[in-house]
């Protein structure tokens, strides 16, 4: 049996036609009928005007540029959302993978309104919940160290590259964005001073358009800088770092949301400038190889961090999802073997997020950020090479309260995507991969697309990243630290019986350096 559904298209605009067509009519009825029928057409020209305005004149809401006064009936319903919630649907944590109330934090910190709560938490508060500790002397906002993170400083390079905010604008490609959106983040990374990441979507263009320091990450599949055979291209690398606005060039390994398995770009979504761009075919899915071709174990893995680092003169970390800590350890030690380390290590939680991938990716494959984080951290400190790399975590990273545990747990600093599009007004309407995108976030249609503003939404991204920011450095202070750096797993309650109990009284886990 075939699901109902709403062809929001079709809909709008019939009745973008329907309503002048009907004040033509009433006024016409009027005339020659009866004049009562004026008053309808006072009425429809009223709903005429209205739906002009929202198409047209307004550029707040992307639903009203995009669908007219259709779209006014999600507002008057969310508008009464509480009470249908309440008695008839599901309540404000059960939503995933980002339920009401973390949205409604996003939405009220881009918009610049107190994301301040009332009556409690709807947290379980039992043994699945990790909480901050906080301290009898909470540490004065005066004495709070300003926050710095230089990348490539262990080696000693002329580009090391230095943030001075702990956040950053994870993967997220040209092809995966529509290109409104990606200058949208773009444009607000600028405005709020931190770094974006390009995803692995070739040549940067809509990147690179806004300005901003830019982190070029080459996917498996190498978009941007391959060769006819699939392996990297030197030249096209030693041309795109050489540009002001890339600061950092990141090797994807693997991501959480589908670790094993190369990146996916649908058919629908490819234009004839994204296959431009890419080099890739219209017409046919985009699916990256599951690995680098250079990488075929532990030893070519090092070597070709090495001669990506030596080729791009930048500063160059890795992405990977953690799947065997074993494994990572092996690598760590082929590290030291060939005292080649990466400038950065990403560390991407299984419950990230992505445009398309296999259900059963999604759900069943990787280790989550924390406990994957943290066996990272362990590795790295067994080894004594803690401070020969940096350590970045991403997953479900959307808020100031996670985000002080990845810290706690080892992290330098952090990335965050679905953040960010949440930041730009997503709804989390789960149509990453079918072009259809209400908002005009994730689709190549130029029609959806119109509706997402690129300059009030990038005073969105900027708000986002600031009042998140402000968050962070209150529960830094609560904490008793002077700076993020200071966090360590000692920071943190961790139920007893929870996974990450062990990593309490490990020894190995007493510092980031």
């Amino acid at each position: 049996m075939s699901s109902l559904s709403v062809d929001l298209h079709k809909l709008s605009k019939f009745v973008n036609l329907a309503l002048p067509v009907l004040v033509i009519g009433f006024l016409l009825a009027g005339k020659y009928v009866h004049f009562y029928f004026h008053f309808l057409t006072v009425a429809f020209l009223f709903l005429t005007i209205a739906n002009v305005f929202y198409l047209f004149v307004q550029d707040q809401h992307p639903l009203l540029r995009n669908f007219g006064i259709v779209a006014q009936g999600r507002y008057l319903v969310e508008s009464i959302g509480p009470e249908l919630r309440q008695y008839l649907y599901s309540s404000d944590t059960e939503e995933r993978p980002f339920n009401r109330i973390e949205r409604s934090e996003i939405y009220r910190k881009a918009k610049n309104i107190d994301s301040a709560s009332s009556f409690g938490s709807q947290k379980n508060f039992d043994t699945s919940e990790i909480k901050l500790r906080h301290s009898m002397y909470p540490s004065s906002h005066d004495d709070l160290i300003p926050y710095s993170l230089t990348f490539g400083e262990e080696r000693g390079l002329k580009t090391a590259y230095t943030i001075t905010k702990p956040m950053m604008i994870s993967a997220m490609s040209y092809g995966a964005l529509g290109q409104h959106a990606v200058r949208a983040l773009a444009r607000g990374a600028k405005l709020a001073g931190i770094a974006m990441n390009t995803g692995e979507g070739g040549y940067p263009k809509y990147h690179l358009m806004e300005g901003c320091d830019l982190i070029f990450q080459i996917g498996t599949a190498k978009f941007g800088v391959r060769n006819d055979e699939g392996y990297l291209d030197d030249e096209k690398l030693r041309e795109l770092a050489g540009k002001d606005e890339i600061k950092m060039i990141e090797i994807k390994f693997s991501q959480g949301a589908k670790p094993g398995k190369g990146g996916l770009l649908p058919k629908e979504k490819i234009t004839r400038e994204i296959s431009e761009l890419r080099g890739v075919e219209m017409g046919k899915d985009v699916v990256s190889p599951p690995h680098h071709k250079e990488c075929t174990d532990k030893t070519t893995t090092v070597a070709f961090i090495k001669h990506v680092q030596e080729v791009s003169g930048l500063p160059v970390g890795i992405k990977f999802c953690v799947g065997s800590p074993q494994q990572v350890d092996d690598l760590v030690q082929e590290m030291v073997d060939q005292d080649v380390f990466p400038d950065y290590i990403s560390v991407d939680g299984s419950e990230g997020g992505t445009g398309a991938a296999p259900k059963s990716f999604m759900d069943r494959v990787g280790m989550p950020l924390f406990p994957a984080l943290s066996s990272v951290n362990r590795i790295l400190c067994k080894k004594g090479v803690r401070n020969r790399l940096k350590l970045l975590a991403a997953g479900k990273l959307i808020n100031p309260g996670r985000q002080i545990l990845a810290f706690a747990m080892g992290a330098d600093a952090v990335y965050s995507a679905r953040g960010f599009m949440l930041s730009l007004g997503c709804i989390q309407a789960m149509q990453c991969g079918n072009n259809t995108c209400p908002i005009g976030i994730t689709t190549q249609d130029p029609a959806l697309q119109r509706g997402l503003d690129i300059g009030t939404r990038s005073v969105r991204v900027k708000n986002y990243v600031n009042n998140t920011m402000h968050d962070l450095e209150e529960l830094l202070a609560a904490s008793g630290e002077r700076s993020l750096d200071d966090l360590s797993i000692d920071n943190l309650f961790i139920p007893e019986d929870s996974t990450l109990a062990p990593l309490v009284h490990d020894k190995y886990i007493d510092s980031k350096h």
